[in-house]
């Protein structure tokens, strides 16, 4: 299993706090907010991990987390300069991904006391994702539910037929690399998770997990 986070942006909405600093190098309590996704992918057993950010910030995210040998594991970088959507993740890291499951993960989401042993890549080929109860569901991607069985997501409803939302992890086998070569620019021109996980979800390959 291969580790992605996600921290890209600019953190336009937290100006002027990220005027020179990355939203997710912020601190959060006693450490820089991408320490706890970081450390959710070791919980998951993940020793290989590739941080996605903006050029503008790379190199604050390289003294900070160097090649993570430190930790026991092995940190490597690329980039997205431009918001081209969360689902873009699998493109700029296809090769570092090779043949492996891959988890990304949110750079600015933190995750706590979920019990990993749920999931067992080793004798299972779907993706994986964690649903989170909310008072304001139409702000997120909306999982629709019948009978516990997810029937589709729908992003950022008017009027949401559910108040569980996708969470920033996602789990997935290989085949999101071929996955994400079929889904195409939503209106606001950005490759949407939300598309991948509908095709999952369509091929009744998908698990949702509520915390």
């Amino acid at each position: 299993m291969k580790g992605i986070i996600l921290s890209g942006g600019m953190g336009t909405r937290l100006y002027p706090l990220t005027t020179s600093v990355s939203k997710q190098l912020l601190p959060i309590y006693d450490k820089p907010m991408i320490y706890y996704p970081l450390s959710t992918l070791m919980q998951l057993g993940i020793k290989k991990i590739l941080v996605i950010t903006n050029s503008f910030y790379l190199k604050n995210y390289e003294d900070l987390l160097q090649d993570g040998s430190q930790w026991g594991i092995d940190i490597k970088y690329e980039t997205q300069d431009n918001p081209n959507g969360i689902a873009e993740a699998f493109i700029i890291g296809k090769d570092f991904i090779g043949k492996d499951p891959v988890t990304l993960i949110l750079g600015d989401n933190i995750f706590y006391g979920l019990d990993f042993n749920l999931v067992d890549f080793k004798i299972n080929d779907k993706a994986y994702i964690y649903l989170f109860k909310v008072a304001d569901p139409s702000r997120y991607g909306v999982a629709n539910l019948k009978n516990n069985e997810i029937i589709n997501i729908i992003e950022k409803p008017k009027n949401p037929k559910s108040d569980f939302v996708v969470t920033g992890l996602y789990m997935y086998p290989n085949n999101i690399i071929d996955y994400v070569k079929k889904i195409k620019p939503s209106k606001r021109n950005e490759l949407e998770i939300t598309d991948l996980n509908n095709i999952y979800i369509k091929r009744k390959n998908m698990n949702a997990i509520k915390m």
